[in-house]
């Protein structure tokens, strides 16, 4: 597109502004690799659908082993001449940060590609995501030449250096939900420690991640350093799995797949394997908070934000019995603020489900629910199917148990489940019985309560009279079945890189 739609920024656009903008876009469709865009080896493509409106956007390469070997095969070259892990940290700095410069230049064209893809609401691409992705690629950037080796203490008769070495071809296998965001997390520490990376983005969820890699070029980064390959999880993702010259992957996607991960580590070379996996997060209220209007905006944004497709979302609401009654009536309150709209009007706060297989499954948990005899106040109701697209209105369920599906399964749509109990002891307990353990929270006016439950929570990230606060130099990932590693910080380095310890032996 050209540069001068390019700059404009969120706010001049309105929603006859953005359909404009939509029917200007060049769709990228072809797999990202050496520097040029390739067709599928196969020539099989499969079709990206805008969720809003059920209709096809474009036809996307679908690959499979022959086209991850030739994507594996060039970024082993580009490792071993050291094109680019060679180049000092501050030249792989700079470059890294012309690319967010570029990302940013581009930044409507992206946002509203993730926007027509996935159905998340423009406001949110245009302020979330997008800068999300750019301030995770600076941030890594300018650490890069900020980051030192050790020295072990070893006395006077040798000296013992302990560096990092960028681990080399790494995989980032990235989900649909937050696909630049999260793409970000991976692609920031991975490349920038001097890796070739390979991004396989979710098939629905391609197109953005294909437009920033373009822009990768041009600000300096080596084409071989770079790649992206799309195609089905269980044909591209699993053939990057199971390849014996991928050294480590970065996944972020449920917790089924994340098994299927380790067990493509195990068959093939051992490669490294970080996951970020599912959630079933525990937002615990006390009876001796004040301030229940702010809570119930918390409880209501922690669980129906991006239509719940969120992994930390905070679904199951453990509330003292005291209160719950009160604080549910203003939760209420947000949901009929938080209804579905079009994605593309900048009011919306509420988008499309990401496909129709998702949204059924996530009414089959509905129905589920009231099979188990818990008792839906609201909600969870197919809505403006006269677009073509798939909306799903926020739902809440009480009289839930823990022991209840809907209380024990990722659902990841917008229904919040309710647990009421006695005391912080008993909501504790509830809390921490789950296989997960990625976030959690506590509301209390009781800062020794706080403290207590934050050791007691068996999660990644706990929260204190706040939820989903969040910041990319604050290490996150999760407990349990949520996975293993961190995204996010300089601990997410520790997935990227080996270290190298360097034993010299002095004369005496």
């Amino acid at each position: 597109m050209a540069d001068d739609t390019a700059i404009l920024t969120p706010r001049t656009r309105d929603l006859d502004g953005w359909r404009e903008l939509a029917t200007q876009l060049s769709l990228p469709c072809r797999a990202y690799l050496g520097g040029d865009w390739h067709s599928a080896e196969s020539g099989r493509t499969f079709t990206a659908r805008n969720p809003a409106t059920g209709e096809p956007l474009t036809e996307v390469a679908a690959c499979d082993t022959a086209d991850v070997d030739r994507a594996v095969a060039i970024a082993r070259r580009t490792f071993e001449a050291g094109e680019w892990r060679n180049q000092p940290p501050a030249e792989r700095k700079a470059r890294m940060l012309a690319w967010a410069d570029a990302i940013t230049a581009h930044a409507d064209e992206i946002a509203l590609l993730e926007t027509l893809e996935t159905g998340k609401p423009i406001g949110q691409t245009t302020s979330v995501d997008v800068p999300g992705l750019v301030g995770g690629l600076r941030w890594y950037a300018e650490a890069l030449d900020k980051l030192y080796g050790e020295t072990a203490p070893n006395g006077a008769s040798s000296v013992c250096f302990i560096e990092r070495e960028p681990v080399g071809v790494v995989a980032a296998v990235v989900p649909w939900n937050y696909p630049l965001i999260i793409a970000g997390w991976k692609l920031g520490p991975a490349l920038g420690a001097g890796n070739s990376v390979i991004l396989k983005p979710a098939e629905q969820s391609t197109l953005a991640t294909l437009r920033v890699a373009a822009l990768a070029r041009n600000a300096g980064i080596p084409s071989g350093a770079l790649q992206v390959i799309t195609g089905l999880g269980h044909e591209a993702g699993q053939a990057l799995g199971l390849h014996d010259d991928v050294d480590a992957i970065g996944f972020t996607g449920s917790t089924e797949i994340g098994k299927k991960f380790l067990e493509y580590s195990a068959r093939s070379n051992m490669k490294r394997i970080g996951l970020e996996c599912g959630g079933k997060s525990p937002h615990i209220v006390t009876r001796d908070v004040d301030d229940l209007d702010r809570i119930a905006m918390y409880v209501a944004y922690g669980v129906w934000y991006n239509q719940g497709e969120t992994c930390h979302a905070g679904t199951r609401l453990i509330v003292d019995r005291a209160i719950k009654d009160e604080l549910l009536a203003r939760v209420r309150q947000w949901a009929d603020r938080l209804q579905p709209g079009d994605p593309l009007d900048p009011d919306t706060q509420m988008g499309a489900m990401i496909e129709p297989e998702h949204a059924d499954k996530v009414m089959g948990y509905l129905q589920q629910g009231r099979d188990e005899g818990a008792r839906l106040l609201f909600g969870g109701e197919r809505v403006r199917q006269d677009s073509g697209g798939v909306f799903i209105t926020p739902a809440i369920f009480d009289d839930v148990t823990n022991d209840m599906r809907i209380a024990r399964e990722e659902i990841f749509g917008p229904v919040l489940v309710v647990i009421a109990v006695d005391g912080l002891d008993e909501a504790l307990e509830v809390a921490n019985d789950t296989d997960y353990g990625l976030g959690a929270a506590i509301w209390t006016q009781r800062m020794s309560d706080g403290h207590r439950a934050a050791r007691a929570l068996r999660a990644g990230t706990v929260w204190v009279n706040c939820y989903d606060h969040t910041s990319i130099n604050a290490p996150f990932g999760g407990y349990k079945q949520s996975g293993q590693g961190r995204d996010k910080s300089l601990h997410a380095f520790d997935k990227y890189t080996e270290l190298k310890t360097t034993w010299i032996e002095l004369d005496t």
